[in-house]
């Protein structure tokens, strides 16, 4: 923290003053531990926050779960939270994460690794919240927690820490303004969550389940059953080559593990990685339009044979040793393929039979028998696309949320000394 620096690079206009150094302490009340109580059931009003309810990125009380404590509560007023109240985690690997009562999160009361410090009204609580979401505050919670065993902060600890505050009425400008922003985040983190969990629902239902030929949901016109394939007769299987006989860093796009997983579909300019082969090489290794890709090994069972399509009808790719091909030799739409592999069916199929213990290994043969069921191609087609566009919506709200994120990071850098 500099003593020369006393003012932020952005702020509010009307302000000129330099802000004064100040300890937490300060401008609390008070630090109090929290309840000693196991959680139970949720009893429809009495809410528990423990350190696990507050969500690691926005730095909210988590809504999914809730639970109260498991204790006579008609002597724990003091352990209700009220506005003003931030909370401060005291131990473990989640050491100085915060979060800050809001009314909306109605009566909760607050579990025992956790430390609440009461503001006192004459300092901005938004204000003082945003800043423990800043680097000087991370730095600061890196070198006090450490400890000979388990990283930790106690209240004293924490009243020691120091940052520089302005007048009441900049605090509170300063307060607003990140608190709208934050709502803004949470509007738009809420618009992708339900896109992905939309998603999520129409992979089941818009693909047969539990061996039935028809999908719950289907467009309408399409009325036949689906017919019931193998992967190998779909497509046929080869390993990559072996990457010591590549040269790197120019040459053909080769497409890796990383490049499966790390996008909605592949195309040639997505690709990260390139490598040299000789012509007859780069030819049995070459990667068309339709093709499918799978990821060989995995460190868990949950990626163990993920999936992903080649797109690009210009350019041709190779496919590297952690990859199965798997050469497109039927009439299928690419991307109704990629969606009907990422079901719950299909990847049962999958994941049951991959061996291995440190790495888990997916084969060719464990492809081969793989069954899936097939609609015309032309209703491929409609699921297929409906599925793009509604990866493509998902991918713009992503977007728009992580620029979001970084707005509020820069903000928090230059709006605080």
């Amino acid at each position: 923290m500099s003593e020369e620096r006393r003012k932020p690079a952005i702020r509010f206009k009307g302000f000129t003053g330099d802000w004064e150094r100040r300890k937490l302490w300060a401008t609390c009340d008070d630090f109090e531990y929290g309840l000693n109580a196991a959680a139970t059931a949720f009893d429809g009003t009495n809410k528990y926050i423990r350190i696990t309810d507050i969500d690691d990125s926005s730095h909210q009380f988590k809504n999914d779960g809730l639970t109260s404590p498991d204790t006579d509560l008609s002597n724990a007023d003091n352990y209700k939270l009220s506005y003003g109240d931030i909370l401060f985690a005291r131990t473990g690997a989640s050491v100085g994460k915060t979060y800050i009562y809001r009314d909306s999160d109605g009566l909760v009361y607050y579990a025992g690794f956790l430390i609440r410090a009461k503001i006192k009204p004459e300092y901005d609580a938004e204000f003082i919240f945003q800043n423990t979401l800043t680097g000087e505050y991370d730095r600061f919670i890196r070198i006090t927690s450490q400890r000979s065993g388990q990283p930790g902060v106690n209240a004293q600890e924490y009243g020691e820490y120091q940052f520089f505050i302005p007048s009441t009425d900049e605090q509170k400008r300063s307060g607003v303004f990140f608190a709208h922003l934050d709502t803004l985040i949470t509007l738009h983190q809420r618009k992708y969550d339900k896109l992905v969990c939309i998603k999520k629902a129409m992979l089941e239902k818009m693909f047969p389940q539990n061996g039935s030929c028809f999908p719950e949901i289907r467009f309408a016109g399409f009325t036949d059953a689906w017919e019931r394939r193998t992967l190998g007769e779909l497509m046929l299987f080869q390993n990559g080559f072996n990457s010591g006989s590549a040269a790197y860093g120019s040459g053909i796009a080769l497409i890796s593990v990383m490049d499966i997983l790390g996008n909605n579909y592949i195309t040639y300019s997505m690709i990260r990685g390139k490598a040299q082969l000789k012509p007859d090489e780069a030819k049995r290794y070459s990667v068309e339009f339709g093709d499918v890709l799978f990821q060989r090994s995995s460190e868990n069972f949950e990626d163990a044979g993920r999936s992903n399509v080649y797109l690009d009808t210009s350019n041709n790719a190779i496919f590297g040793g952690f990859v199965i091909r798997g050469k497109k030799i039927a009439d299928y739409n690419p991307m109704f393929m990629k969606h009907l592999l990422d079901t719950t069916s299909i990847r049962l199929q999958v994941i049951s039979k991959a061996q291995g213990a440190q790495h888990i290994n997916v084969t060719q043969e464990t492809l081969l028998d793989v069954q899936v069921y097939m609609p015309s191609i032309s209703e491929q087609q409609i699921v297929g696309d409906y599925f793009f566009h509604l990866d493509r919506l998902t991918t713009l709200q992503q977007r728009a949320l992580d620029k979001l994120k970084t707005l509020k990071k820069a903000f928090l850098e230059k709006m605080f000394v």
